[in-house]
């Protein structure tokens, strides 16, 4: 048995993990990532390819680092293609929007990160958490080509992904570590990469697109404009294979897509779910997409993953420098990130837990009558106003889909209360339980009026 020591080691050399660690060696403070791929692999992971917020990073990588990955800087609305209603929405979406390579993302992460003085181990699979005898966690056991190894540490990040297996086999009995995760609050995600022979009219634009079932929706994000990431997302109790169908079929049906070659395939699990109510416990901490840190509507999830891992990496630093990794020291963690981005995220769920109620063509009815600005505020802050005349309007286009409408504003109401509710997050692991009690109680309430099952 080999043993490593560190003062904190990272499971997983994504975007959170490589944002953690990096964030840790500059603070001067020894780190490691734990790397199930080789070093080859590495950083090659299934994703959309779309990156929002691209003109904001934490400073540990600045935008600078990984700006190379940008293929596609002239995206600058969605293209929402509905064919029930033989209609297209062209919806902006606010802020800078790229399109990258993201291989070559996670390969430059990678590169700042260990420029930064992180310490890797490829090849490695983690197969349990180490605790001492009062729970805490200290460290990571794994085997690399065959050989036992571990990796002490006075904390552990998890960066591991979606239902990462750390949470399966750790202990968290006794804190806060939201546990209520279930195969129903994820899908999955499967992407090709498509060479096109001649330049695609859409290439300023993200494409989605329903599937001929409620379950899914397929998506066309323009690398370049011969260079497509086709996709589809889909809930993880559908059949992958009928579903993959889909995808192909829609290819085979557009004639932009007429002798195009894949040069990639892969597929991953989603998080569309909010956040984890608490992500932390005593030596442990989670982070991008292991702790549900994506927007639930959109599956982005890559800026909520770099900030979660500068949060987490700098509670590391300050927690090991006072020699106090408990639940209520790593804490602060989990206020940044509901401030942030968590408390949001959790109110646009609002909107998928609707979803699962209404019927797909009203639903893609409703859309195709309401004004594009207010649905890329509601996909993205989860909110949103409109005046009076705007108002009128919408209401003589969607005649037919008031019913619907109604739902849709009783349910608005209450995801805005649910936000207001975010923004009173508990400050210490003593206040969780009344805070979520509440919480649930307005949950109940959203159940009630959409008629959906409740998803938690």
């Amino acid at each position: 048995m080999t043993t490593h020591e560190y003062d904190v080691v990272v499971a997983g050399a994504g975007t959170a993990g490589c944002y953690a660690a990096t964030t840790i060696a500059e603070a001067g403070l020894d780190v490691a990532i734990v790397e199930r791929k080789d070093e080859t692999e590495a950083g090659h992971i299934a994703c959309g390819d779309a990156l929002k917020g691209a003109d904001a990073f934490p400073e540990a990588i600045p935008k600078s680092r990984i700006e190379p990955a940008f293929t596609n800087t002239g995206v600058d609305h969605g293209r929402f293609e509905i064919p029930q209603e033989n209609t297209v929405l062209e919806i902006p979406v606010p802020g800078e929007l790229a399109v990258i390579d993201r291989w070559e993302y996670g390969r430059r992460l990678i590169e700042a990160a260990d420029d930064a003085g992180v310490e890797f181990h490829y090849d490695t699979v983690i197969g349990d958490v180490l605790q001492d005898e009062d729970g805490r966690v200290t460290g990571l056991r794994g085997k690399r080509r065959g050989d036992a190894i571990d990796f002490a540490a006075d904390v552990v990040i998890d960066g591991a992904g979606s239902l990462s297996l750390l949470q399966d086999k750790a202990d968290f009995s006794g804190t806060t570590f939201d546990t209520n995760v279930r195969y129903s609050q994820f899908c999955s995600a499967y992407r090709e990469i498509v060479e096109v022979p001649e330049p695609v009219e859409w290439d300023d634009a993200l494409v989605f697109k329903p599937t001929e079932r409620a379950a899914g929706y397929l998506w066309y994000f323009p690398r370049t404009d011969t260079e497509i990431n086709a996709g589809l997302g889909f809930q993880m109790n559908e059949e992958p294979m009928k579903l993959v169908e889909s995808l192909k079929r829609d290819l085979r049906n557009r004639p932009e897509f007429a002798g195009a070659t894949v040069t990639d395939k892969l597929g991953a699990a989603l998080p569309t779910r909010r956040p984890y109510d608490s992500a932390v416990a005593p030596g442990y901490m989670a982070v991008g997409d292991a702790a549900g840190h994506v927007n639930p509507t959109t599956g982005g999830g890559i800026a909520g993953a770099a900030y979660a891992g500068k949060y987490a990496g700098e509670q590391a630093v300050e927690a090991i420098g006072d020699g106090d990794v408990s639940e209520d020291a790593l804490w602060r963690y989990n206020e940044r990130v509901m401030d942030h981005f968590g408390g949001r995220y959790a109110g646009l769920d609002v909107y998928n837990i609707l979803s699962t109620a209404v019927d797909i063509d009203d639903l893609m009815g409703l859309l195709a009558a309401l004004p594009g600005e207010n649905l890329a505020e509601a996909l993205y802050e989860g909110s949103t106003s409109m005046s009076f005349g705007l108002k009128l309007k919408c209401a003589i286009k969607s005649f037919g889909y008031w019913g619907t409408i109604w739902n849709f504003y009783e349910t608005k109401q209450l995801a805005d209360e649910l936000l207001d509710h975010y923004g009173e997050y508990p400050g210490s692991p003593a206040a969780m339980g009344s805070w979520t009690t509440d919480r649930d109680r307005i949950l109940d309430r959203i159940y009630e009026t959409t008629g959906a099952e409740a998803k938690y």
